[in-house]
């Protein structure tokens, strides 16, 4: 595959049966084959899109010692700022050429999750941060539970399979400054050839060239968004979970041709955890004669805390 197949949410929402039964052949079908789709009929209205993307630059923009009074120490790095090079990809001792804000979950009618969960941070100096943060978690949460439905449909299980996990979960939404490229950078990129941690990925900000997915004969292919598309790709945590059925896909966001090394780069995307105790032993349904399991028995929050030490966001 060459290009990243695009489908549109609104199919599957439709009361019609055969186009929500189109749109889950064509994400599973890509799932198996690439790992990404570009999806259309997403909950994110372009007002929001462009109120978070304002209020992203407004923080990024921000003086150095400000930005770093948000930077907690002792919580692998799940809130609030992380500064410029101190994320490497698994393997890689250069930092990714980044700085970036996490938001997290907004836990409801769950104390214990609100104990396990870091706290939000609030931003003092820009009003609207926090709140429009929060919307488009919301939004992009709705969306991935919908996806997540047709993936469950294409796997045999029950429509509603994942829900009882992702209410609540551990996901990350994560707004990306790449600054401009100064001096020529010695083996380091804007992001490393990586594979995403958790269930799916929704990543806004795909729509310039730089995001790159490599193919099964090993081939780096642009993914690129049309305006109203996010990117959604499949993460380890499902990749394990149907014994590499449906592919988590290595990707890269590499740095600009020379001439545009003055330029920024925003990218927003959003990491789809479930809660931690879910089991991500592999699916039943997904182990044959032709296929035997190759992933231990482990929960979310065991593997999410192996990755965090790998990427260097743990001790």
């Amino acid at each position: 595959m060459n290009s990243i197949p695009s489908v549109n949410l609104n199919d599957f929402l439709s009361n019609d049966p055969n186009k929500k039964q189109q749109f889950i052949n064509e994400i599973g079908s890509a799932y198996e084959d690439i790992g990404f789709v570009a999806l259309k009929g997403h909950f994110l209205d372009q007002n929001l899109v462009d109120k978070l993307y304002g209020e992203v630059k407004n923080f990024f923009d921000l003086p150095l010692a400000v930005k770093q009074k948000y930077e907690i120490p002792g919580i692998g790095g799940q809130r609030g700022y992380i500064s410029f090079g101190k994320e490497s990809a698994k393997g890689k001792k250069e930092g990714d050429l980044k700085e970036f804000w996490h938001f997290g979950q907004y836990v409801e009618n769950d104390p214990e999750l609100e104990k396990e969960y870091p706290k939000n941070i609030t931003v003092n100096e820009l009003k609207h941060f926090n709140a429009v943060g929060k919307e488009t978690y919301r939004m992009l949460e709705k969306t991935a539970k919908y996806v997540l439905r047709a993936l469950a449909l294409h796997l045999n299980l029950d429509e509603t399979y994942f829900d009882q996990y992702i209410v609540n979960g551990n996901s990350i939404l994560r707004p990306i400054h790449y600054p401009p490229i100064i001096t020529e950078p010695k083996n380091a990129v804007r992001a490393a050839a990586h594979g995403d941690i958790n269930l799916i990925t929704l990543l806004m900000g795909a729509q310039g060239k730089g995001l790159q997915v490599q193919n099964h004969q090993g081939e780096w292919i642009d993914a690129i968004a049309q305006q109203d598309e996010l990117m959604i790709n499949v993460g380890d945590m499902l990749s394990r979970h149907t014994n590499n059925k449906l592919k988590s896909t290595i990707h890269r966001v590499v740095n600009p041709p020379k001439e545009n090394w003055g330029t920024s780069r925003y990218s927003i995307p959003f990491f789809m955890h479930p809660v931690s105790k879910m089991k991500l032993d592999v699916l039943d349904s997904c182990i044959d004669e032709n296929n035997p399991k190759q992933f231990e028995d482990i929960t979310a929050g065991e593997f999410l805390n192996e990755r965090l030490i790998e990427l260097g966001l743990k001790k």
